[in-house]
C-alpha cells in the first residue's frame, strides 16, 4: 500500500467501510457489544433471567416444546422484552421456524428502537436471517444501523455484502500471495 495515492488509498477506504461514504460515523471507538450503551433499557428480572436461561438451555438440546413454553412463560412476566424475543428468534432459527423468528426480530427491533445490545443484537441477527433469505438490500439496512451504533460485526458484513469489497479483497489475496513467493 505504500505506492498508492492518497487518491487510490481513499478509494480503498471507502470500499473496505462502505459507511465512510456517510461520513459520519466514526469507528475509532468501535465498542464491543459487551460494552456499547451499559444503560441498557432491557433489564430482566432474576426470575425471568432463570427462565431464559433453561428455554437456552432447552433449545441447546433441542427440546423445543420445552424451550418455546419457557420462552412464552419469560415473555409473560416481561412482554416488551428485546432481548427475551432476541433469544426466541435464535431458538426458532435452530428449529428451523425462520418466519417467526423474523417476527420476534421485528418485534425487538421495535421495542428497543436498535438501540442498546438486545436492539444491535436483533438487528444483527434479522440482518443475518435477510441475508439467508436472498434480501440483501434489507440485511444492508439492518447492518447500517447496527454498524452505526457500535458493532463491528455488522460493519464487517457491509464488506462482505460489497461486491467491490469482495473483489479488492481476492486481488490483495493473489498479490500478497505472489508477493511471498518470490
Amino acid at each position: 500500500m505504500e505506492g498508492l495515492s492518497e487518491r487510490d488509498r481513499a478509494i480503498l477506504n471507502v470500499i473496505f467501510d462502505p459507511l465512510q461514504a456517510h461520513g459520519s460515523i466514526d469507528f475509532s471507538k468501535n465498542e464491543d457489544l459487551d460494552t456499547l450503551n451499559q444503560s441498557e433499557t432491557d433489564p430482566l428480572a432474576e426470575d425471568v433471567l432463570l427462565i431464559v436461561k433453561k428455554a437456552i438451555s432447552c433449545a441447546e438440546s433441542d427440546n423445543f416444546d420445552e424451550c418455546f413454553r419457557l420462552f412464552e412463560e419469560a415473555l409473560r412476566k416481561a412482554p416488551s422484552s428485546p432481548s427475551i424475543l432476541n433469544d426466541r428468534a435464535q431458538a426458532l432459527r435452530l428449529a428451523g421456524r425462520d418466519n417467526e423468528a423474523l417476527e420476534d426480530l421485528h418485534m425487538a427491533v421495535k421495542f428497543s428502537q436498535g438501540k442498546g445490545k438486545a436492539g444491535i443484537r436483533a438487528l444483527c441477527q434479522r440482518g443475518i436471517l435477510y441475508r439467508y433469505m436472498k434480501e440483501d438490500q434489507k440485511a444492508k439496512d439492518d447492518f447500517t444501523l447496527a454498524a452505526e451504533a457500535g458493532s463491528s460485526f455488522a460493519r464487517s458484513q457491509l464488506v462482505a455484502l460489497n461486491p467491490y469489497a469482495a473483489m479488492c479483497n481476492a486481488m490483495l489475496r493473489e498479490i500478497t500471495l505472489k508477493s511471498t513467493q518470490h
